[in-house]
């Protein structure tokens, strides 16, 4: 494990020159810890696609605008270190924030444009300026000092984030490719997420209302129908203990919303975005709609 970035840099530059290619790639999976299967599952797609992995772990406080949901985002880095392991990475970046932000928190930051004022931006104001920040710094900390291919990973569930990252790499010309991976679902279909630890059982059973919403467009999409959103937002909205923030249906490179005249019968791909309260704990999901 380094948690600097000079034991970083060594450690990946040695990785990278131990395969013996004159070019190797490295894949990268951020995280903030308390990892799940949906972690695993970004871990394990670097690992397939990649000759060296390096997983980072640093709960950023730029992207939290609730001091106390800082502090309760749980640690549990010896669990986290097991799961990376099991998982095939081959290098874990657990830095401390003062080794991130040497200076306290920095004045200087990336912003997300309007893009980041939406959606989880809306309701969470200067998140994905912290998120794009500190994305930023961990590409300077890992891009390798030898020739190599250099992939970043990101789970889909997170979709504002990964179209965001994927704009950020582009405008500011970081050499590394941006790799969405699938969501995870548990077996009752929620979204796997660091929150859930915090539901407790009759909220995860309310919760399971977003996944059959977001089915239900599928269903629709798939068959041709008019999505009727506003029937799916309905049914989030009256499930006991849900708090419904959005619900929209967007373009799935642009998230500029579908006109509610396109989304009677779809013509191409689209994506239906959820977040809602759920016995105070807030979610996300989505899902891809095709016609």
């Amino acid at each position: 494990m380094a948690t600097t970035p000079a034991e970083l840099s060594k450690a990946v530059t040695e990785l990278l020159e131990a395969t013996g290619k004159d070019r190797p790639a490295l894949g990268l999976v951020p995280t903030m810890g308390a990892l799940h299967s949906g972690h695993a599952a970004l871990a394990q797609a670097a690992r397939a696609d990649n000759d060296v992995v390096v997983a980072s772990i640093f709960v950023n406080p730029l992207q939290f605008d609730d001091p106390a949901d800082l502090a309760r985002y749980p640690r549990t880095l010896d669990a986290d270190l097991d799961l990376l392991g099991q998982a095939g990475v081959d290098l874990v970046f657990a830095p401390s924030e003062a080794t991130m932000y040497p200076g306290g928190l920095p004045l200087v930051r990336v912003s997300s444009g309007g893009l980041g004022t939406r959606f989880e931006g809306a309701s969470r104001p200067g998140h994905f300026d912290g998120v794009l920040t500190v994305v930023a710094k961990l590409f300077h900390c890992v891009q390798p000092a030898v020739p190599a291919e250099f992939r970043a990973y990101f789970g889909q569930k997170d979709a504002q984030q990964v179209a965001l990252i994927r704009r950020m790499a582009a405008d500011l010309n970081f050499p590394v490719q941006i790799y969405p991976v699938p969501i995870v679902r548990a077996a009752d279909g929620l979204a796997e997420s660091s929150r859930n630890v915090f539901l407790s059982e009759a909220d995860r059973r309310s919760a399971l209302v977003l996944s059959r919403a977001l089915g239900r467009l599928q269903e629709n999409a798939s068959s041709r129908r008019p999505l009727d959103l506003p029937s799916a937002a309905a049914l989030v909205s009256a499930t006991p203990g849900v708090e419904l923030d959005y619900f929209e249906v967007v373009d799935p490179l642009t998230l500029e919303p579908v006109p509610a005249g396109v989304q009677d019968v779809l013509s191409g791909p689209a994506l239906a975005l959820v977040a809602a309260r759920v016995g105070g704990i807030r979610l996300i999901d989505n899902a891809e709609l095709h016609g």
